[in-house]
């Protein structure tokens, strides 16, 4: 019998449901509900620009190999895709009225063009006149005029007008709501200090909407919201004249011309409106057409105004600093002893302190660092810069193609390059993922060299709310495979294969990672075969590689006892031929766990690797990704120790199983709920 797999999209909106149900969850803070909506609509978002488009391309190849590719044909993953996404639809609808009516048990309200007081509507008037009017432009719609392009990622009005005593049909016109300008919500003054108004832009506009129209004489208007999500893919051509950086500028406009991969309207739109808007987007029913509430792109609430009754933090939600550093120079530390940082229970600070004592040092010659996702005022920048200030020799490898970071990455390309910085741009279809730090220095005609590896990017904002490990070391063997990495990345044209291969230390892909993991696991079933322990814990955000998940079914029917903390895609099935069936949590709490660990038993040596990749084709085959061994003792049970606390979840922790029902894990022992006993963990010490 053929081994099972679950299509890997379904499985990622398996993961974002586990993101609706923090939302449905009446234990967590209502201002931490509104904003999971937020991240499940955004997610949404993301999942049609990328996976939908490509599944839709996929459908043009009559392949086998890609219904193997995707587990499943991609014309049945689309259809199973609507079925699951106008029932999740549904479900955000309810969760979105019941958190309303929470809202109003707090006094705080979100006002419509219809409810408002007379002294809301002088404001609205007002407000609308000193502020939006003039990012506003109406479009009126013709049958014999094309449609006018719309921005993806943008929110929308339709209008239906017409003047009530008008016999012939309405008229259609759209408006893009500047919220991009302007911001969403607008705050109301209220008689009653108590309470709260909230009102969102597309309502200010709809209020407004006689006054826009005064000049056709319309008195009679219905308004209503829809959005587009377009093919966000595009293909780098491969004239060798043209720069990488100059392409991603070029996909980048690209874009513009993507394909509609979903239309999402207020289901209470005028008819003939939805009817128009459908046809001259040229969408069919083969299309995710999606009837939804009143409220789209709701993305923004993920930064809903703060209105709501004191909410007191818990203690367990503080980062602290790592008792390490705490009156030393972060230098100093790691050059006698390796720090495991554990975020976002641990402070960012030593990262940004390791990098400005770097800066200033005298003794420091060069820093050469990776990048994915920066922060929008980065303080990593701010000292590499700094650092070139004061004569060192500063490398950054900026990944160009971080999807959707394309942009902001080419700006700071640009600003660091005018500093004098070498910016590196990686290899040719490989995007470089690895989170790697070396930093030389001289002293007395002696090299010294340290830096960090870490499982998340290097940007101190998302270290506050997403869950990664950071080693920093100055073990001679990492930062000797460091510099390799970079070597590497310096000649792009050459074969990387060789000078990879002599990796001694960090587990390196392409190739080279997989093929240790696959040593590490054909290790555990002779163990399991030879009647001894054999174990492994591996967590990781998604698990998707068709030749890893074999793997596993290999060491399951071996009994192996395999463990798995995955906190998206999952592709693998417990199999009836199993010795062990493989124990898969997901854990979905207020930080977004996004540590990458792999832990083999290895007849009691207990293998650890922290790491920037996911078991993924991609990561394994096309990227430039590093693990790390974490070799001190200490350190090793710490991560065990954390592993453990995860597995014990019975709070926020999901089953993953076949039918993908993210029951949660209930196992009637006493409470663990990881997060905060991992902070209680960490802070004990």
């Amino acid at each position: 019998m053929p081994n099972q797999y679950n299509p890997r999209d379904i499985t990622w909106l398996a993961f974002n449901e586990r993101v609706l149900q923090e939302a449905m969850d009446e234990n967590v803070p209502l201002h931490l509900r509104i904003r999971f909506l937020g991240i499940f609509s955004n997610n949404l978002d993301e999942f049609f620009r990328v996976r939908v488009a490509g599944l839709k391309r996929a459908m043009d190849f009559k392949d086998k190999f890609i219904t193997e590719s995707f587990y499943q044909p991609p014309s049945k993953i689309l259809q199973n895709i609507n079925e699951i996404v106008i029932k999740q639809q549904q479900d955000f609808d309810k969760t979105w009225k019941k958190i309303q009516l929470e809202m109003a048990e707090q006094k705080i309200f979100i006002k419509s063009a219809k409810n408002l007081s007379p002294e809301q509507k002088i404001f609205v008037r007002k407000y609308f006149d000193e502020v939006v009017e003039s990012n506003v432009i109406p479009i009126l719609l013709h049958n014999n005029v094309p449609m006018p392009y719309l921005r993806d990622k943008s929110l929308y009005l339709g209008i239906a007008m017409r003047k009530k005593e008008w016999q012939y049909e309405s008229k259609f016109a759209i408006i893009e709501i500047p919220s991009r300008i302007i911001g969403r919500f607008v705050l109301l003054p209220s008689e009653d200090k108590d309470e709260k108004n909230v009102m969102l832009l597309e309502d200010v506009i709809t209020f407004n909407l006689p006054h826009i129209f005064s000049y056709f004489g319309y008195d009679d208007f219905e308004a209503n919201c829809f959005k587009v999500t377009k093919d966000a893919e595009f293909d780098l051509d491969n004239d060798i004249k043209t720069t990488l950086a100059e392409k991603i500028e070029k996909g980048i406009k690209s874009r513009r011309k993507g394909k509609p991969t979903r239309f999402v309207f207020d289901k209470e739109m005028d008819k003939a409106l939805l009817e128009f808007l459908i046809r001259k987007l040229n969408l069919s029913k083969k299309d995710s057409i999606i009837p939804g509430g009143k409220i789209h792109n709701f993305r923004h609430f993920m930064d809903f105004p703060d209105v709501f009754k004191a909410y007191k933090k818990p203690e367990e939600r503080n980062s602290f600093d790592h008792p390490e550093f705490v009156g030393k120079r972060v230098t100093d530390v790691i050059q006698k002893k390796d720090v495991l940082l554990t975020f976002p229970y641990h402070t960012y600070t030593p990262v940004i302190d390791l990098m400005r004592e770097a800066a200033m040092d005298p003794d420091v010659k060069s820093i050469q660092i990776t990048a994915y996702r920066l922060a929008s005022n980065s303080k990593i920048v701010n000292a590499l810069i700094n650092a070139v200030r004061n004569g060192k020799e500063v490398t950054v490898m900026l990944e160009l193609r971080a999807r959707f970071d394309e942009e902001s990455n080419l700006e700071w390309k640009e600003i660091l390059e005018q500093e004098g910085v070498k910016v590196l741009v990686g290899i040719p279809n490989r995007k470089v993922h690895a989170k790697l730090c070396v930093i030389k220095k001289r002293v007395h005609s002696k090299t010294i060299q340290y830096g960090f590896v870490s499982t998340g990017n290097f940007n101190e904002k998302t270290a506050k709310i997403y869950g990664d490990h950071l080693l920093m070391t100055a073990d001679r063997g990492i930062m000797a495979d460091i510099n390799k990495v970079f070597h590497v990345l310096r000649k792009p044209k050459d074969d990387i294969v060789p000078v990879l291969k002599t990796c001694k230390n960090l587990l390196i892909c392409p190739q080279f990672m997989r093929e240790k993991i696959l040593w590490h696991i054909d290790k555990e079933i002779e163990e399991a075969n030879a009647g001894r322990k054999a174990e492994m814990i591996i967590k990781v955000n998604s698990v998707s590689d068709r030749n890893l998940i074999t793997k596993l079914y290999d060491a399951a029917k071996a009994g192996v006892v395999v463990k798995m903390i995955v906190r998206g895609i999952y592709c693998a099935v417990n199999q009836k031929e199993f010795k062990q069936k493989i124990q898969a949590i997901s854990i979905v709490d207020e930080y977004l766990e996004h540590a990458r660990v792999m832990y083999f038993y290895n007849k009691g040596s207990e293998d650890i690797y922290i790491s920037s990749a996911d078991w993924m084709t991609r990561n394994l085959d096309y990227r430039i990704e590093a693990a790390a061994k974490i070799n001190q003792k200490n350190l090793k049970k710490e991560i065990k120790d954390i592993l453990e606390i995860q597995l014990n979840d019975n709070v926020k922790a999901r089953i993953l199983d076949k039918k993908m029902s993210n029951k949660y894990v209930d196992n009637g022992k006493t409470e663990v709920r990881s997060q905060i006993e991992t902070y209680k963990y960490l802070k004990s010490k």
